[in-house]
């Protein structure tokens, strides 16, 4: 799942999502006061430009350049609000922080035997900040997936939460329904997520 595939699977077609922003972040992010924000897998800049119309300032970082172009054009009046960011965060770590709140939702970050990547964002997480991530329920995959697609090669949010340390509060660490349909193609029913807020401690 690198660059090559996300612009060939951005480029079939028109338009990939929705343009609304994802269920999760609506739910988990609404009442937190704006700030600096990471959007991790931005895409086509639905949550991006959701989180920068309430005000937040967005670093909005994908791995397909494709994906960028389709959301700095639809950025409009919002260009002093986020910043679009070509990034693999398999090979370079996530733009300088701290961040008000990092959000990951349906990130297919795979793993890898130091977590590196995944310690560059949870080391994003400004003390005090949030981190929000957010998953499709593993038991809904099917084990012949059309792209090689297995959930265990990548993090899930139970395997975030084992890395956070005493300077975290997990706030929300759980299972429920989607409150929007699945993309079409697919049958994810149910959401995996995970909401942790740093300390003023260091450390992740």
């Amino acid at each position: 799942m690198d660059a090559q595939f996300w612009n060939e699977l951005y480029g079939g077609r028109e338009q990939l999502w929705s343009g609304a922003p994802n269920g999760v972040l609506v739910t988990e992010v609404t009442g937190l006061p704006p700030g600096r924000a990471l959007d991790v897998g931005c895409g086509e800049g639905g949550d991006a430009l959701w989180l920068a119309r309430r005000g937040w300032q967005v670093t909005a970082i994908d791995i397909s350049s494709i994906a960028l172009e389709r959301a700095a054009a639809a950025t409009g009046a919002l260009t002093d609000r986020v910043t679009w960011s070509h990034t693999d965060l398999t090979s370079a770590p996530p733009p300088a922080g701290p961040f008000d709140l990092v959000s990951a939702q349906y990130f297919p970050l795979p793993h890898q035997p130091d977590h590196t990547a995944l310690r560059g964002l949870l080391d994003a997480v400004a003390p005090g900040g949030t981190l929000l991530f957010a998953g499709h329920d593993p038991a809904e995959f099917p084990p012949d997936d059309e792209h090689g697609f297995h959930p265990d090669d990548f993090y899930q949010p139970a395997d975030v939460a084992k890395l956070l340390d005493e300077s975290w509060t997990v706030l929300v660490d759980e299972t429920r329904p989607r409150t929007a349909p699945a993309p079409p193609g697919t049958h994810h029913t149910r959401d995996v997520v995970l909401r942790a807020r740093r300390g003023s401690g260091s450390g992740s």
